[in-house]
C-alpha cells in the first residue's frame, strides 16, 4: 500500500492480535490486520463464526450461506479460528494477553434483557435473543401454543415470526398447528406509529398472523401452582413520550387486560455478558454496563486490550460495527508500530457534457422488493422472505436514483442573471435574490464586501439554490445561453498513508 505522497503503509512481522467475537467488528478488524501483516486468531463462543449475524437475524432474512461466504474470505486470508471456546471459562483474559500482542474485545450484546416485574423469571419466560440462538444453532426449542412477545422493535419481530415458524419443520402447516405455536401476540409500549419496527416488519408481520396489540404495558405475568406461565397481565398505556419527545411512560392502571399464553418472549433490548472481565482490573465497565474506552480508538486503559463494536458505544446499525472494527484495527496498528495510518485524499470535478436522465425519471413510483407469498413463508424455517428484483426491475429502481455525486455547478463570470435557470427548474430549487436580502456566515459577508467600488447592494443580485430539492434533471443547464452551468462529477479518492509521531 502506497500513498499519493509516496510513505508506505509497512507491513508487521511476527505480531499477533486476539480478536475475542466473530460478529460484523471482529470480522471487519481481523480483515484488516490481516492486511496490515498481523497474525490473527478468532476466539467465538458459539460453533460457528459470524456473531449475531449467523445466530441473531434469522434465516429467512439472512441466508447462511451468505455469512458463510463472507467467514470463509476472512480465514482464507489467514485468520484462525477457536470456536465453542467461552472466555473466562475455557480460557481467561489474562492469558489471552500473554498470548498476544494486543487482544480486541468484539462481543456485542449476546444477552436479553429481563422483565424486571413479578413472574419475570417464571418457567417459560424466554429471552428473545435466547431464542434466536437456539433456533440457528438447531437447537430444541420448547414453545407453548400461545405465545406472547414483550417489544415493539426489529427483534422483536424477528422473535415473533421466528416462534410462527416453529411449527413449520415441513409443508404440513396446517397440520402441525395443532400441537405447535397457534398464536403470537406481540405487545408493545408504542403506538402503531411509534413502534420503532420498520414498516415492512410490520406489514410483514401483519400477514404472517402476528396478532400485534399496541399501548400495553405488561404489569406481572401469571403462573400456576408448579411456577408455570399462565398469561400475562397489562396496563394501558396513555403516552410513551412527554411533549420534549423523551421517554417518559405515563399508564392507566384503571384499564387493564390479561392475555393468556403458555409461553412469553421479552424481546426488550439486549446487554453484554461480560464476566469474563471479572480479575482483569484494568478493563473498567460503565455505568452502562459497556467496557470504558474511547470510543474512535477503542483503547481501554489496558495498554494491549482494545473494544469495538457494540461495547464501545452502545447498540447501533451493522455498519457501525464494520466501521468500529476497522477504526480499532487502525489504532492497534499504531500502538504496536508507534506509525500512524492516515489518508491522503484528492477531489477531482469531472465535466458532464453529455449528461441527461430518462424521461419522468423523478416520477417513477418506487417498486416494492418482490417476496414470497405469506404460505410460502411457511414451507420451510429457512425460506426467504425477500426474493429481490429482476433484472428488468433491478434498472427501473437505479433509474429512480438521484445521482447526489453530480451536481451544478455556476460559473459568476458567464453568468448573465437572466432568469431562464429559474424558470425551468421543476422542483422551484433556484431563485434570483438581491444581495441586500441575503445572510449567512463570515465567507458571504466578504464576498458582499468584495463587490466593485461603487455598486450597491440592493443593486446586485445573486442565484440561490436549495440543494436539498435538486433533482438533478439538467434542464437548468440545457437551458443557460452562455455555458455558466455545467453538470458535473465528483470523484474522491482516499489513499492511506503511514505517518511517525
Amino acid at each position: 500500500m502506497r500513498s499519493l505522497m509516496g510513505h508506505e503503509v509497512q507491513k508487521v512481522e511476527d505480531r499477533t492480535v486476539g480478536i475475542v467475537g466473530s460478529g460484523p467488528a471482529g470480522l471487519a478488524a481481523a480483515h484488516d490486520l490481516l492486511l496490515l501483516g498481523f497474525g490473527v486468531t478468532i476466539y467465538e463462543t458459539h460453533p460457528v463464526l459470524g456473531g449475531m449475524l449467523a445466530v441473531g437475524i434469522p434465516e429467512y432474512r439472512l441466508p447462511r450461506d451468505l455469512i458463510a461466504a463472507e467467514v470463509e474470505t476472512i480465514v482464507e486470508m489467514g485468520a484462525k479460528a477457536v470456536t465453542s471456546c467461552r472466555i473466562g471459562e475455557d480460557i481467561s483474559l489474562q492469558e489471552l494477553s500473554s498470548r498476544h500482542d494486543a487482544v480486541i474485545i468484539a462481543v456485542g450484546m449476546q444477552r436479553s434483557r429481563g422483565l424486571p416485574i413479578e413472574g419475570g423469571d417464571a418457567e417459560g419466560v424466554i429471552g428473545g435473543v435466547d431464542l434466536l440462538r437456539d433456533v440457528s444453532l438447531g437447537h430444541p426449542v420448547k414453545l407453548g401454543p400461545r405465545v406472547v412477545v414483550i417489544g415493539g422493535g426489529n427483534v422483536a419481530y424477528d422473535v415473533g415470526r421466528t416462534a410462527l415458524r416453529q411449527t413449520s419443520a415441513d409443508a404440513a402447516r396446517t397440520a402441525l398447528r395443532d400441537s405447535g405455536v397457534s398464536t403470537v401476540h406481540l405487545c408493545s409500549l408504542e403506538t402503531l406509529e411509534e413502534m420503532p419496527a420498520d414498516d415492512i416488519e410490520i406489514r410483514e408481520g401483519d400477514e404472517e398472523g402476528i396478532i400485534r396489540r399496541n399501548a400495553l404495558a405488561p404489569e406481572n405475568i401469571l403462573v400456576n401452582e408448579r411456577g408455570k406461565v399462565t398469561g400475562v397481565e397489562f396496563k394501558s398505556v396513555r403516552r410513551v413520550y412527554d411533549e420534549d419527545g423523551r421517554f417518559s411512560p405515563v399508564f392507566d392502571d384503571d384499564v387493564r387486560e390479561t392475555i393468556e399464553c403458555d409461553t412469553v418472549l421479552v424481546a426488550i433490548g439486549q446487554s453484554p455478558d461480560l464476566g469474563f472481565l471479572d480479575g482483569h482490573d484494568d478493563v473498567k465497565r460503565s455505568d452502562r454496563g459497556l467496557i470504558v474506552c474511547d470510543p474512535e480508538t477503542g483503547e481501554t486503559k489496558a495498554p494491549d486490550v482494545f473494544v469495538a463494536g457494540d461495547l464501545a458505544y452502545g447498540p447501533k446499525l451493522l455498519i457501525h460495527a464494520v466501521a468500529s472494527g476497522k477504526k480499532v484495527a487502525r489504532a492497534v496498528y499504531e500502538r504496536l508500530t508507534g506509525r500512524r495510518i492516515e489518508h491522503d485524499s484528492t477531489e477531482l470535478h469531472l465535466s458532464l457534457p453529455f449528461y441527461g436522465r430518462e424521461k419522468d425519471f423523478e416520477a417513477r413510483g418506487r417498486i416494492p422488493v418482490p417476496t414470497t407469498t405469506p404460505d410460502e413463508r411457511f414451507r420451510s424455517r429457512a425460506m426467504q422472505v425477500e426474493t429481490g428484483y429482476g433484472e428488468a426491475e433491478a434498472h427501473l429502481e437505479a433509474g429512480r436514483c438521484l445521482d447526489c455525486g453530480v451536481n451544478t455547478i455556476f460559473d459568476g463570470e458567464k453568468c448573465i442573471l437572466c432568469g431562464g435557470c429559474v424558470d425551468v427548474c421543476p422542483e422551484l430549487c433556484l431563485r434570483i435574490v438581491s444581495v441586500d436580502r441575503i445572510s449567512g456566515e463570515d465567507r458571504l459577508g466578504e464576498v458582499i464586501e468584495g463587490l466593485s467600488a461603487g455598486e450597491r447592494t440592493e443593486d446586485c443580485s445573486a442565484i440561490l439554490k436549495d440543494e436539498n430539492i435538486c433533482i438533478r434533471c439538467a434542464l437548468c443547464a440545457e437551458r443557460c445561453p452562455t455555458g455558466a452551468i455545467t453538470m458535473e462529477r465528483v470523484h474522491f479518492e482516499e489513499r492511506p498513508t503511514c505517518r511517525r509521531d
